[in-house]
């Protein structure tokens, strides 16, 4: 730990100040976002859980019963439920990773200006943005756990283990898209371009990243755009892990995919949150 020891105006040093690192003011902040999703937990639940359920037994239980697949063809699923569940909770924490960096991003540096104010004490950028990347951690685990918990019961988790490496999958392809919006928001002076972001990239990449279907069914150039999203990569890993075949040469080139994903919008926040809230 570093320290400054300032000298008073009679030439005497002063007791040295320990400097708090990073990791000391991110634990600081926990408290401020524990009351924040105390206060707002039960918005998120119709959105975070009941609708995505809803969509999973309406797609992959009703739907995928009248859909007579070639398990051949579902990329090692041994039904549609089986390949479309992984895709569907991929997708779901994508969409919660950008909801809590995109609007609330906004809000921080524009409305109600909270790092406005964070920025006025010890805190630093870099603690503030990952605080709040942590808390989008702790929400993407919750709703993770939760989607895992009932879904357990319809046979479509190949193995234990499998479902439980899913869970830290799954929570980084989150923050690599939570920590790639909020770097893009943290840019933004207007929220306009966020509804346009949710139109053409978010919806786009929900339906054709292999959530739905196999890649491989579009056409050839198609299929490489879809394959370059980060999405796929994120469905593609977490389908390999709930239907125990996983491929560990792929699923490197995935982790790290996301990795590096994840640490370029971590920098890319801190540099835009940065130029925005220090003059």
């Amino acid at each position: 730990m570093s320290s400054i020891r300032p000298t008073d105006t009679t030439g005497s040093t002063a007791e040295a100040v320990p400097v708090p690192t990073t990791g000391q003011l991110v634990a600081r902040q926990l408290d401020y976002w524990g009351r924040v999703y105390l206060r707002t937990w039960h918005g998120t639940l119709a959105s975070s859980f009941l609708m995505p359920l809803l969509y999973v037994v309406a797609i992959g239980v009703l739907l995928g019963g009248y859909i007579d697949s070639d398990p051949a063809q579902l990329e090692g699923a041994s039904s549609y439920l089986a390949f479309v569940v992984p895709g569907m909770i991929a997708g779901q924490v994508m969409t919660v990773g950008v909801s809590e960096t995109s609007w609330p991003v906004m809000s921080g540096i524009k409305w109600q200006k909270v790092y406005v104010g964070q920025i006025a004490t010890p805190l630093t950028v870099p603690s503030i943005v990952l605080a709040q990347l942590a808390f989008v951690g702790f929400r993407l685990f919750v709703a993770v756990a939760v989607f895992l918990l009932v879904l357990a019961p319809f046979g479509v988790l190949a193995t234990w283990w499998g479902a439980l490496l899913a869970v830290p999958v799954l929570i980084l392809v989150g923050l690599a898209f939570a920590a790639v919006c909020f770097g893009f928001t943290a840019g933004l002076d207007s929220d306009t371009t966020l509804t346009v972001i949710y139109r053409l990239a978010i919806l786009p990449m929900f339906l054709f990243s292999g959530a739905f279907f196999p890649v491989s069914q579009l056409p050839t150039a198609l299929e490489w755009a879809a394959k370059a999203t980060p999405l796929w990569h994120g469905v593609s890993l977490t389908r390999m892990l709930t239907t125990d075949t996983l491929a560990g040469g792929q699923a490197l080139v995935h982790l790290v995919y996301l990795g590096a994903l994840a640490a370029f919008g971590t920098w890319w926040a801190v540099r835009r949150l940065t130029a925005k809230l220090v003059v």
